[in-house]
């Protein structure tokens, strides 16, 4: 059943850390419209967003996987095509990127109560920072942990925990919110509680609820029941 489990421990958080792709912002379309530049650059048809969305989360190699389908496999110069679409998302990273619906609500009322707010990202630094910039409601991050900011990355446990360290905060007392199994799992391994985002790019309802997260959340608003 979709919403939040009751059955996790009610704490007051010190801290709530956010994945960014499928959780702060809908970067969906802008990782779309670079994939099909790819795409029509070499001869294959443009997807719609129900092809890009899905994969939007995981990555450049997903999100090609996804465009070039059945044919991903026979593409000798999978790297190259992976650095065209890096710079063409790269050139148009705001285009139509902004905050979900109560996200900007949310980290209002974060500030108001005194709560912490970070951001975990597997995205690497040189795509994050211009985005992260772009979106005002954004601009206030006490951290930013990127993909690359150490020499490894989700699932790991170890990039939640070196954010945690720059917010002064203890990991048990953060809450990692996150729209990928991997982020159910690092923030497992690093003693944190984790909400599931439904909202964002996710397999199905069905797979997400089954990655067991402390909390399943339809919405950002939900997330005012643990601030």
């Amino acid at each position: 059943m979709a919403g939040f489990n009751t059955a996790a421990p009610a704490i007051d958080y010190d801290a709530f850390i956010f994945d960014l792709d499928g959780t702060l912002l809908d970067t969906a379309d802008d990782l779309g419209a670079a994939l099909n530049n790819v795409l029509i650059d070499h001869n294959f048809p443009a997807v719609d967003s129900h092809i890009y969305r899905p994969a939007a989360s995981n990555g450049a190699m997903a999100l090609l996987e996804a465009g070039f389908g059945q044919h991903w496999h026979n593409q000798t110069k999978q790297m190259d095509l992976r650095q065209q679409l890096l710079d063409s998302y790269a050139d148009n990273i705001a285009t139509h990127s902004q905050c979900f619906t109560g996200i900007a609500q949310l980290l209002i009322a974060l500030e108001q109560q005194q709560i912490k707010w970070g951001i975990m990202t597997n995205k690497p630094e040189f795509l994050t920072t211009p985005l992260v910039a772009a979106i005002t409601e954004l601009n206030d991050a006490q951290a930013i942990v990127c993909g690359d900011t150490l020499n490894v990355a989700k699932p790991s446990p170890l990039p939640l925990l070196h954010t945690a360290q720059l917010l002064d905060v203890d990991p048990s007392r953060c809450l990692y919110i996150g729209d990928a199994e991997r982020d159910i799992i690092a923030a497992k391994a690093a003693n944190m509680h984790s909400a599931t985002a439904l909202w964002g790019y996710i397999p199905s309802e069905e797979e997400a609820l089954g990655w067991q997260a402390d909390f399943n959340w339809q919405s950002p608003i939900d997330a005012f029941n643990h601030i």
